[in-house]
């Protein structure tokens, strides 16, 4: 008898999802007017110790509504790694900015700081903070850079919900800063975004933006061309059930992390997620796998050969500057980085979604030490 396929993601909502979902039914507020986008807003924002947030559909819209907000305009470049989901460079691309791109320390696959004052010219506008897989940038380095030469700082903490750098809340970093609560995220709401700043102009900016720019006065009236960027009540309710349990979720996480690191250290062949650095311990987003040059097969024929056993995963990110998409813009031409090239061909992550059981974990560690060793 097969062994039942075990999801690279399942998330967990047995807390007051289902509670707060039917007072959203119950009341008939499930549009983006109901008293749960507000209360949501309120409470992310105090958990990120910032003045304003901004509920939005998703975490992709919320980049794009950052770089607006900011002032990115065509021909700005945006400092930003290569390493990462198409979203960052698409909202810079999008408003015809440029994106450049740094390649990845290799030891915690996030942007290398170090390679980043190369890469300013005249035109550098911004950098674009991607906080990757559970451990974020080192942003001292980072701050001192954008203060140096007067940049702006998008964050992304798409992936970092609970996660502190120096004890300070991944999210409160940005001029602007952005969340996602995609299923495989912290906290979820299905599909859902937030934008959150201390700048009450750049936050009055995001909201319109993500009300089609109505105008407060004559509704219909437009200034600016805006978007439907709006979240509903009803996923507002499900994150808020969520966020009430984010610290719980965290510490579910770092166990998974430990428990994985201890059935898998062993293991010859592969490079795991480092779990912690001098300024965070990471709260494995996803629990990644690196193989190393002398295994035989790439990250693609391992999630093949996982999936043969009825086991769930998902490749690393492909690099921005080797994406068809760019190229045919003529955009990264001679761009090189290499770690980012392999953490892509070499990298993948097994299932670790905060409804995994230990049991599960258990078949999924075998079945890494049995592809390696067959």
């Amino acid at each position: 008898m097969s062994t039942p396929f075990i999801p690279v993601n399942e998330p967990l909502l047995d807390g007051n999802e289902k509670k707060y979902l039917i007072e959203c039914i119950d009341t008939g507020w499930i549009s983006s007017e109901g008293p749960f986008i507000k209360k949501f807003e309120e409470l992310f924002a105090e958990r990120v110790n910032r003045k304003h947030a901004i509920a939005v559909s998703n975490g992709s819209v919320a980049l794009d509504a950052a770089i607006i907000a900011l002032g990115i305009k065509a021909g700005d470049e945006v400092i930003m790694p290569s390493f990462t989901i198409i979203s960052c460079a698409a909202a810079i691309v999008r408003v015809g900015a440029i994106p450049v791109v740094i390649d990845s320390d290799p030891i915690t696959w996030n942007m290398n700081v170090n390679l980043i004052e190369e890469k300013i010219t005249t035109r550098t506008k911004a950098i674009m903070v991607v906080h990757i897989y559970g451990l974020p940038v080192d942003m001292d380095p980072l701050m001192e850079i954008a203060r140096k030469y007067n940049l702006k700082i998008i964050e992304d903490a798409a992936e970092m919900h609970g996660q502190a750098y120096k004890g300070r809340p991944c999210g409160s970093f940005g001029d602007i800063s952005t969340f996602s609560f995609y299923p495989n995220k912290h906290i979820t709401t299905g599909e859902g975004g937030i934008i959150v700043t201390d700048d009450k102009q750049i936050a009055d900016h995001c909201r319109s933006l993500r009300n089609l720019c109505f105008n407060p006065e004559k509704r219909f009236v437009h200034e600016e061309l805006g978007f439907n960027f709006r979240m509903t009540n009803l996923q507002a309710a499900l994150g808020l059930a969520q966020l009430e349990r984010l610290d719980s979720f965290v510490t579910r996480k770092r166990q998974m992390g430990r428990y994985y690191t201890e059935k898998l250290s062993s293991l010859k062949g592969i490079k795991l997620p480092l779990q912690q650095t001098a300024f965070a311990e990471n709260i494995y987003w996803v629990y990644g796998i690196v193989l190393q040059e002398d295994v035989p097969f790439d990250a693609e024929q391992a999630m093949k050969k996982l999936a043969a056993l009825n086991i769930g995963s998902r490749p690393f990110f492909w690099p921005m500057h080797e994406q068809p998409v760019f190229r045919k813009m003529g955009l990264f031409n001679g761009a090189s980085c290499p770690v980012a090239e392999r953490l892509a061909r070499r990298g993948f992550y097994i299932p670790s979604g905060l409804a995994l059981n230990s049991s599960q974990m258990d078949i999924v560690a075998a079945g890494v030490w049995k592809i390696l060793n067959n």
